[in-house]
C-alpha cells in the first residue's frame, strides 16, 4: 500500500496514516452497531434470522480506522480452536441459521491449516447451506492468495468471498491477479465499499472503482455509509452525498456496477437500503416515475377485473 501513496493527503494516505483527529472520541461510539449485544456466545453475532457472523480472527490485514471492530485491536493475536467450540455448538444447535459469514479481523490471515479446519467443521453442520468470508486480503496482501489456499477454499462450495476496496488505485496488478485466482477457483466475489470523505466521496471516483471491480471479476455488493465509529468522525460524509453518488451510477453505467447503498443502523438495526427518489407520485391509477436522466414517465396501475355473472 505504501507504494500507492502519491503524496500526503491523497486517498490512500488518508486511509492508512493516523491523524490526531482519531483521538476525538465521543461517548457511545465504541460499539455503535451493538454487535456485543447480539452475541449469544463468544465469537458469534446473530442479528438476522437465518445467518450469523462468526469472528474467527482478531487480526486485521490492515488497521481499518473506520471499522467498528477497531475496538478489538490489542486482543490476543490468535484464537485457539478450543475457544471456538461454543460458537460451533451454537451454530449446530440453531437450525434456522443457513448462512455463516466468517469475519474478524481477517480470516484469510489464518494459516491454511486453520482455514481448512474451520471450513471443515462448518461444512459438517447439515443445515449450513452457504459459507462466506469477509476479507481485505486481496487488497492489502494479495500475495497471501496462493494456489494452495484456493485449493482449500474450493473444497467447501458454495463459498463466497466479500472483499473490500475503497479506491480504484487499490486495484493493483497484484490485487487483480489474486482476485482472478479466487474467481478461477469458482468463488463468487463481491465488494463492500465504505463511503469515506476525501477518499471516494466523488461520483467519478466511485464509478471508476465499480467499473474496475467488474473488470476484475468482482460484483459490487454494498456501499456503506461510514459507521459512527469512535475516532472516525473526519471520515464521515452526509447521506445526501451517498445518494448523489448512487444517482450518478444508476443508469449511467451498467446495472452490474451499481451496489446497494446502505446504512448499518446504529444500535443493531442491521443494514437499511437507501435510494434516490425515483417515485414522484403514487396513486391507485398510476405511478409517476423519474428516470436516471431526470425525465418523468407515467405507468398505469392495473384495472380491477370486472366480475361477470
Amino acid at each position: 500500500m505504501v507504494d500507492l501513496i502519491k503524496s500526503p493527503g491523497d486517498p490512500i494516505w488518508l486511509q492508512y496514516v493516523p491523524t490526531v483527529q482519531e483521538l476525538e472520541v465521543e461517548d457511545g461510539l465504541v460499539d455503535s452497531l451493538a454487535e456485543d449485544e447480539n452475541s449469544p456466545v463468544p465469537n458469534i453475532t446473530h442479528r438476522y434470522p437465518d445467518r450469523a457472523l462468526f469472528l474467527v480472527s482478531p487480526v486485521c490485514a490492515s488497521y481499518c480506522r473506520f471499522c467498528t471492530r477497531r475496538r478489538k485491536v490489542g486482543d490476543p493475536e490468535k484464537i485457539r480452536m478450543s475457544q471456538l467450540e461454543s460458537a460451533f455448538r451454537y451454530l449446530e444447535e440453531h437450525q434456522e441459521i443457513r448462512d455463516v459469514i466468517m469475519s474478524g479481523g481477517d480470516p484469510l490471515l489464518l494459516s491454511d491449516r486453520r482455514i481448512d479446519d474451520i471450513c471443515k467443521r462448518l461444512r459438517a453442520i447439515p443445515h449450513l447451506e452457504v459459507l462466506r468470508i469477509g476479507s481485505r486480503i486481496p487488497c492489502h496482501l494479495p500475495e497471501r492468495v496462493t494456489p494452495e489456499l484456493c485449493a482449500i477454499l474450493k473444497r467447501y462450495h458454495p463459498l463466497y468471498i466479500n472483499t473490500h476496496f475503497n479506491h480504484p488505485d487499490e486495484l493493483t496488478p497484484a490485487a487483480v491477479h489474486a482476485l482472478g485466482m479466487l474467481a478461477d477457483a469458482g468463488i463468487p466475489l463481491g465488494c463492500q465499499t465504505v463511503l469515506l470523505r476525501g477518499v471516494n466521496d466523488d461520483p467519478e471516483v466511485m464509478k471508476a472503482l465499480m467499473q474496475r471491480l467488474l473488470a476484475a471479476r468482482v460484483r459490487p455488493y454494498y456501499i456503506y455509509m461510514c459507521d459512527q465509529v469512535a475516532g472516525a468522525e473526519h471520515f464521515r460524509t452526509t447521506v445526501q452525498k451517498g445518494l448523489e453518488i448512487v444517482q450518478a451510477l444508476r443508469g449511467w453505467t451498467s446495472g452490474l456496477a451499481v451496489p446497494h447503498f446502505v446504512i448499518d443502523a446504529p444500535g443493531g438495526g442491521g443494514k437499511i437500503p437507501l435510494l434516490p427518489e425515483y417515485v414522484v407520485k403514487l396513486t391507485d391509477k398510476e405511478v409517476v416515475l423519474r428516470n436516471y436522466a431526470g425525465k418523468t414517465y407515467r405507468y398505469s396501475q392495473p384495472h380491477e377485473p370486472i366480475l361477470v355473472g
